[in-house]
């Protein structure tokens, strides 16, 4: 059974508690809002691949989170034992995407309407915290979620010296949801978005909506983890109110 006051407590055993509730929610996009993540991982296998790269498509799973140029260079380190040009980069970035676009668009994730709903009800500030650059997914967001991401509430690839699992990207969100980290919550997926939201010092969620295992999630440092972002969504009313008690 789900305890989230007793996560609270222990996210909160050694800072104090906000007294008026969580005011903002930090939330990534591949995953969370997309069922998007079995496109992704396709596509950086089938441009590595072609490469001559050694490697599973499993794996980009666990890179989730990172930016683009971050994982072309694990994979140009591991293969050749250095960093991608920026050209490179560049050249190759675009031909993931371009795989990712021909695959068709991902299926909005089961259960985040309803999320981002009951936090636009409660009065939470929306701030979307993605490492991608993908711009067809990102051109959807108004379309999907109308009136859930202000546009200057957005923090993406394209807005970030450092990825996931630096905090750096929520360290952003919380500027632009002008809040501290004891005031916001993290919404994440992946380990590397779970470290991230960690270090930034918020109270991080994990949810498994993929093939990641729980435990994984838990070992980076989220506080409480969900096995759907169905069963996030029915308890997220409950984990709000746990923050006022």
């Amino acid at each position: 059974m789900i305890d989230e006051k007793e996560a609270i407590a222990r996210h909160f055993a050694k800072t104090p508690k906000p007294t008026d509730g969580i005011k903002a929610a930090l939330i990534d996009m591949d995953g969370v809002l997309y069922d998007s993540m079995k496109n992704h991982t396709a596509a950086w296998f089938r441009m590595a691949t072609e490469l001559g790269i050694e490697c599973t498509r499993n794996e980009f799973y666990g890179y989730e989170g990172m930016t683009g140029a971050a994982t072309i260079n694990v994979l140009f380190q591991r293969a050749y034992g250095r960093d991608a040009s920026p050209e490179e980069v560049k050249a190759l970035y675009a031909r993931k995407a371009q795989y990712f676009v021909e695959m068709g668009e991902p299926q909005m994730m089961p259960g985040a309407a309803q999320m981002l709903n009951t936090l636009r009800d409660a009065g939470i500030t929306r701030v979307l915290v993605t490492g991608s650059g993908q711009q067809s997914i990102l051109d959807r967001l108004d379309r999907d979620y109308p009136g859930i991401f202000a546009h200057d509430k957005r923090v993406t690839a394209h807005d970030v010296t450092h990825g996931k699992p630096d905090p750096e990207p929520y360290l952003k969100g919380l500027q632009m949801a002008g809040c501290n980290a004891r005031e916001a919550i993290v919404i994440e997926n992946a380990p590397l978005g779970v470290l991230a939201g960690s270090r930034s010092g918020c109270f991080t969620v994990g949810i498994t909506t993929g093939p990641i295992p729980e435990a994984d999630m838990t070992a980076s440092g989220a506080d409480i983890v969900y096995a759907s972002m169905p069963e996030f969504a029915s308890h997220l009313p409950s984990l709000l109110n746990a923050f006022k008690d």
